[in-house]
């Protein structure tokens, strides 16, 4: 059986888990600009702490440890650390040229994480997806309130830099590729396009996640778009699950996961942020509370796929895992009730 239809088969038996937040693991670590330079950048030119994707070359062991924790916790989706491994995101450290050598090292870590736990239970294979940010720019709104047609990114250029990072993360044996944290629906239609362009490149295709940020309580993203129609935005890409994840704790987030799981045609993910950042900038919701939510969407037949972002450490996803264990997994609709849901016209792939 191949990854993808191992993958299939877990997700309609169960509610699959991805981790939880990778900085927030970062930051317990304390890492001094020498820790983030490591041996490999000591001559670097202008600080990298901070540059946390950077840590999977320079810090390996401690983002492997990450990734072990969070397989250990009952992870079942492991996410690669490459956040901001873009070349428009690491031109603020100048580090341009090393995004193929990051999203590569990246991958391979998770990579041998996953695998080494799958060696050990092995009817329970783990995966990995190949997470593409949204980059430090955005292409539909100006970044200067006094110049309302002024953009600082070009959707060409937005193309470029993911086509560049997903060839990486593929040569680094990723099992999926995910989107997440999408506040801006046309940097994702770039993200979406190049990782067609490079599918077209290498003859095959690999199953893509979609995971959208709701920013604020009005309910939509940051371009302006509410779940539903940020999805009917998205839906072209046929893509193998559908979420929303970080800006919301999960009792705040919890009506717009219910909006989408209305409409998506695929599976549904959710790994919303650990409560709200106090004014330290820190995150309290405790794991038990936070599973507590996350099990009563299960209970409502909401998700596919579960997991944390900011905030949610190995404890988090191991009560969210006790929590939705035994509960059953959205049925994904049949095609007729999808249409009349959603009011959208069939499709093809």
């Amino acid at each position: 059986m191949n990854k993808l239809a191992q993958l299939t088969q877990a997700a309609k038996s169960r509610i699959l888990l991805l981790d939880g937040a990778m900085g927030t693991m970062i930051q317990q670590h304390k890492l001094s600009e020498a820790d983030y330079r490591g041996e490999e950048y000591k001559d670097w030119h202008c600080d990298v702490k901070g540059n946390n994707d950077l840590l999977a070359i320079t810090q390996p062991e401690i983002i492997k440890n990450i990734h072990l924790a969070y397989l250990n916790a009952g992870a079942d989706i492991l996410e690669t650390n490459t956040f901001n491994a873009t070349a428009i995101s690491m031109a603020d450290y100048d580090m341009q040229a090393e995004v193929v050598k990051i999203n590569s090292a990246a991958a391979k870590l998770a990579r041998e994480a996953a695998d080494q736990m799958t060696a050990l239970t092995p009817n329970k294979p783990r995966f990995v997806a190949g997470v593409l940010g949204p980059t430090s720019r955005t292409a539909s709104i100006s970044p200067d309130v006094n110049d309302p047609g002024m953009r600082n990114v070009t959707f060409d250029a937005l193309v470029e830099t993911y086509v560049e990072a997903t060839h990486a993360l593929i040569e680094g044996q990723v099992d999926l590729i995910m989107l997440e944290t999408i506040f801006d629906t046309l940097n994702a239609k770039a993200a979406a396009f190049a990782v067609g362009q490079v599918f077209d490149e290498l003859g095959f295709e690999l199953p893509m996640m979609i995971s959208g940020t709701i920013t604020d309580a009005s309910g939509r993203t940051l371009s302006g778009q509410t779940t539903e129609a940020f999805y009917n935005s998205m839906r072209h890409v046929s893509p193998y699950s559908f979420g929303l994840n970080c800006a919301l704790g999960p009792d705040l987030l919890r009506q717009y996961v219910a909006d989408l799981s209305r409409v998506s045609e695929g599976f549904v993910s959710a790994h919303p942020n650990a409560g709200l950042p106090n004014e330290f900038g820190e995150y309290d919701m405790e794991a038990d509370e936070m599973a507590t939510h996350i099990k009563e969407w299960a209970e409502s037949g909401l998700v596919n796929i579960v997991g944390g972002c900011c905030g949610s450490t190995p404890d988090h996803i191991k009560a969210i895992a006790d929590a939705v264990n035994g509960l059953k997994p959205r049925v994904l609709p049949k095609l007729d009730t999808r249409m009349r849901l959603s009011g959208l016209e069939p499709f093809t792939h």
